[in-house]
């Protein structure tokens, strides 16, 4: 890899939780990258087994980056970077730990004789498509292990670089199942700069759509989170949900904005400086916990539905209530996590749970 038209620090010794051996701290002379650390660990495995009582929509997760410097004031991962000792606020965004051998790691365990080929989905924390792929170019070599190993997979990203490994979905897509998502929850540009400062254009993730799925990758979007007052303007979610259909998506998904942990913390503060005149409402709409008033829940599936949206369904609530966050993303991720077991409501995860996504 060549780093060195960019690299302004490279010091060997930061230790890091969890990790045995000290990370090599790297700097990159970039705009994107200014007053941002790359912490290079070599991580024992590349799977990461999900529990069964996450309840997710798959198993097993593939998560080449730590922290992501997308900076989404919403981005609900953003409390395991406690788990490294850093905060779930700017540390989150500027310390990010990348897993250099992810791809060799990947390999040895699929060759595994116990190895099933269960579906393997990526993006469920952070971007394996953030600034820093475009320089550790991690992803093509999880892709190609998962080609030649046959291994149904699905990845959902913010970002069109996924573009750029094209070629490689297409080799998939012949011998396996996979299938793509981007997550698109505005197009509006005040609010997209504001909430999703490091994030490519909606434009571009919309055209990214559209060329994946003229060249045979099943790709549908994610319109999440939708933050009442901010981006569920029935207009704006209509020209999403249009543009969305003109570019082919195969699933048009959209979750509420749901506030966990740490998340809270960051996304309110951020709401004083950017709509100081939604304050209260947030307050009284998240007073009883993390997610939305299953009335509110149901406006916001509606909004989608209204918009002509195929997919979308209202979140109805049963008796086990089904969770929509997992509801909306089992519609986006391939052929083999739409058929998982429904979801089922439970309190906020443990930090077992959390942790194992990673």
């Amino acid at each position: 890899m060549r780093w060195d038209n960019l690299k302004i620090e490279a010091a060997e010794g930061a230790r890091l939780p969890g990790y045995r051996d000290p990370a090599t701290v790297r700097t990159f002379d970039a705009p994107e990258a200014l007053q941002t650390r790359f912490y290079e660990i070599h991580a024992k495995s590349a799977l990461n087994r999900v529990p069964e009582s996450s309840r997710m929509p798959f198993r097993w997760t593939i998560n080449p980056y730590r922290g992501c410097s997308h900076a989404c004031v919403y981005c609900f991962a953003r409390p395991t970077h406690k788990y490294l000792d850093f905060d779930a606020g700017r540390d989150f965004e500027r310390e990010i730990v990348v897993k250099v051998n992810v791809p060799e790691v990947l390999r040895a365990e699929l060759k595994r004789p116990s190895w099933k080929g269960e579906h393997i989905a990526m993006g469920t924390n952070t971007d394996p498509y953030q600034w820093v792929e475009g320089r550790y170019r991690l992803m093509p070599g999880i892709w190609e292990a998962l080609r030649d190993f046959r291994n149904p997979c699905s990845v959902l990203t913010k970002s069109p670089l996924l573009l750029r490994d094209l070629p490689l979905l297409k080799e998939i897509a012949a011998v396996t199942d996979i299938g793509a998502s981007l997550s698109i929850p505005m197009i509006d540009e005040r609010a997209w700069r504001a909430s999703e400062p490091h994030t490519p254009n909606p434009r571009a993730r919309l055209e990214a759509v559209a060329e994946l799925n003229r060249n045979g990758i099943p790709t549908g979007i994610l319109v999440a989170p939708l933050m009442p007052g901010i981006n569920d303007d029935p207009e704006q979610v209509e020209e999403i949900v249009q543009a969305a259909i003109d570019a082919g998506a195969t699933s048009i998904g959209g979750i509420g904005l749901h506030l966990r942990g740490e998340v809270r913390g960051v996304f309110v503060e951020w709401l004083r400086s950017y709509r100081p005149d939604l304050v209260d409402r947030y307050e009284e709409l998240y007073a009883r916990g993390a997610y939305l008033p299953t009335p509110e829940r149901d406006r916001i599936a509606r909004l989608l539905v209204d918009a002509g949206a195929p997919a979308a369904r209202p979140f109805r609530r049963d008796p086990a209530d089904e969770r929509p966050f997992d509801r909306a993303f089992r519609r986006q991720m391939g052929p083999r996590a739409r058929s998982a077991p429904a979801a089922r409501h439970r309190p906020d995860p443990p930090s077992a749970i959390q942790e194992a996504l990673f």
